[in-house]
């Protein structure tokens, strides 16, 4: 696994391909909440990696993310992170 920080250019670049592969694969299908489907596809496992390098510290991690503590607490219960 390459751990090198994607630049915001190539991580937006993933996001839009992966948002152009969504709506080209519905084939006139029904559209949902899409602003839901990525908040939960992209939320959680954003919190899941912050905590990691946090090292389980919430403190930490509502510093990195710019959240304030109860915010966090109030996600990592949300999705059921640790």
């Amino acid at each position: 696994m390459n751990n090198k920080p994607l630049s915001n250019s190539s991580f937006r670049k993933s996001i839009l391909d992966a948002l152009h592969h969504y709506f080209e694969t519905l084939e006139g299908g029904s559209i949902g909440n899409v602003y839901e489907l990525v908040m939960a596809e992209v939320e959680q496992p954003l919190l899941e990696v912050v905590m990691h390098y946090a090292k389980g510290n919430q403190s930490r991690a509502a510093k990195w993310l710019g959240l304030n503590r109860g915010t966090l607490r109030k996600l990592l219960s949300k999705y059921h992170v640790e």
